[in-house]
């Protein structure tokens, strides 16, 4: 288990490092954007990329998945051919799904609220939709041959050149937000012709219908439970920008961006962790193995959201030059959400884990009803609490739906698929962070909380670890025992 558990890690350090620079520079470009846009046009951007998001679901309908499940049960020739077919039938669909998108381009910039001076920000939506999507087989190809290297050199490749012509078309061209869509289709155009070679060398010409059809009845749950997730992630967008105005999306979207720091881990340890466990499930010890993983999760994420939750805001109003600080003062208000939208994402975070259960038992037909659900309790607390509480509101809005969710998964996995999660430690950690939360929104709203107090909620952090006995000594070096290792000359595989 422990050398199954160190692939694991391995596999996570090197897409966590296409993942965490690529996320970090992303972060980069927030404090970037509110010195050279306006709240409200930050908010208009944030709201059209959430329709974006939508959108990448209905464009790739759940065959990325389908794939990854097929493939892993093929060898040798039989692998190119599943690859063809599921990449076959995404092309045909994806440009159907364009040409109508782009004649009914109108409508949808009245749908997004677009002003008509952003009328044009739609043809790079098409077309970043288009190249998007034809990169995503490839993509999960790479993954499921666990060749982490060249997924991650092509990632970073996007990145940089995105991040390269942000600063470029803002400082030189002083374009505004129609840099952000011209940078982004440059880079997804461009990782498309990357991966074009790698591409060409597993088609072949023809889509088998017998196994396009058992994709599609693999797959095609995923439409509604995909859409459904996203909504729990982006549908606050939409909503916040329905009930109040763009400036204050654009304030709730600073400080929901800062919670990159939780989701950059879940979407690192997302990449390894459907292959790894698709290529484990028949292993003896399989069960106990996901098991202790998910407590490491939960620890390592635990300790993530303590550490930026109480300092985030210091690093935040840090003086850059010319007296600025690092994001521009009148977004620094949005902050407030970070602890709760970190927290959500930790149990977006559980939510992946659980769902080796219905991978393995091909029980995919149960992930719209948990994900619809987390949906309704989105939109359902968003309408009711921001209001009332505002950006607030729609922050634990996301925290209600993704706790929801995982536990609706659950108590539904414990029948499919059942493993012995180690409850007790698991709810301890939890119990921590949820304390420590109670106290940080308890002396933030008193006026209290200043570094000195910051400090104190850390050493209690940790002081209550030690005494609900989360972390002992054994488990330490038992924990890492499963880290990768090197030595002179050799390394472990």
């Amino acid at each position: 288990m422990r050398d199954k558990i160190r692939e694991l890690t391995k596999d996570t350090a090197i897409y966590g490092i296409s993942t965490i620079v690529g996320r970090f520079l992303g972060f980069l470009l927030v404090p970037f954007y509110t010195h050279f846009i306006s709240r409200a046009d930050m908010g208009i951007y944030t709201n059209i990329y959430a329709y974006l998001a939508f959108l990448n679901i209905v464009y790739i309908y759940g065959m990325d998945a389908a794939f990854m499940k097929y493939s892993s049960l093929a060898a040798g020739e039989e692998k190119n051919r599943t690859f063809s077919t599921a990449y076959l039938a995404v092309v045909l669909t994806t440009l159907v799904l364009t040409g109508a998108l782009f004649l009914l381009r109108s409508p949808f910039n009245a749908l997004m609220e677009v002003p008509a001076r952003y009328g044009k920000l739609v043809y790079y939506l098409i077309f970043i939709l288009l190249f998007d999507t034809l990169s995503l087989i490839p993509f999960a190809s790479l993954r499921l041959e666990r060749k982490a290297k060249t997924f991650a050199f092509v990632k970073l490749g996007n990145i940089l050149l995105n991040l390269g012509l942000n600063l470029l078309l803002f400082l030189h061209f002083r374009l505004g937000i129609e840099a952000i869509f011209i940078a982004n289709l440059a880079a997804s155009a461009a990782t498309f012709l990357v991966l074009l070679p790698e591409i060409l060398s597993r088609l072949r010409w023809r889509i088998r219908g017998g196994e396009l059809r058992r994709m599609l009845r693999f797959g095609l749950p995923y439409l509604p439970a995909s859409l459904a997730s996203i909504m729990v992630q982006v549908i606050d967008r939409p909503i916040v920008l329905a009930l109040t105005d763009a400036e204050t999306l654009g304030l709730y979207q600073t400080g929901h961006k800062l919670g990159i720091f939780m989701m950059l881990v879940v979407s690192m340890f997302q990449y390894a962790w459907q292959p790894f466990f698709l290529n484990n499930a028949r292993e003896k010890n399989a069960k106990e193995m996901f098991a202790k993983v998910l407590t490491l999760f939960v620890l390592a994420a635990s300790i993530l959201w303590v550490l930026v939750s109480l300092f985030i805001d210091n690093v935040a109003a840090m003086t850059i030059g010319a007296g600025r600080s690092l994001i521009a003062a009148n977004f620094l208000p949005g902050l407030v959400v970070v602890p709760i939208i970190l927290l959500a994402y930790l149990f977006n975070g559980i939510y992946v884990n659980l769902q080796v259960g219905l991978y393995i038992e091909e029980k995919t037909k149960y992930f719209p009803l948990v994900t619809g659900a987390g949906a309704l309790v989105n939109v359902g607390t968003n309408l009711l609490l921001i209001p009332r509480l505002g950006i607030v509101g729609a922050a634990l809005a996301v925290l209600a739906s993704y706790m929801v969710m995982a536990l609706l998964l659950q108590r539904i996995t414990r029948r499919i698929y059942p493993v012995a999660y180690e409850y007790g430690k698991l709810g301890r950690i939890l119990a921590t962070v949820f304390l420590t939360a109670a106290a940080y929104y308890f002396l933030l709203y008193r006026g209290w909380l200043n570094l000195g107090a910051k400090l104190a909620l850390l050493a209690a952090f940790a002081a209550m670890m030690a005494v609900l006995r989360v972390v002992r000594t054994d488990d330490l070096r038992r924990w890492r025992s499963l880290l990768p290792r090197t030595r002179r000359g050799t390394s472990n595989k």
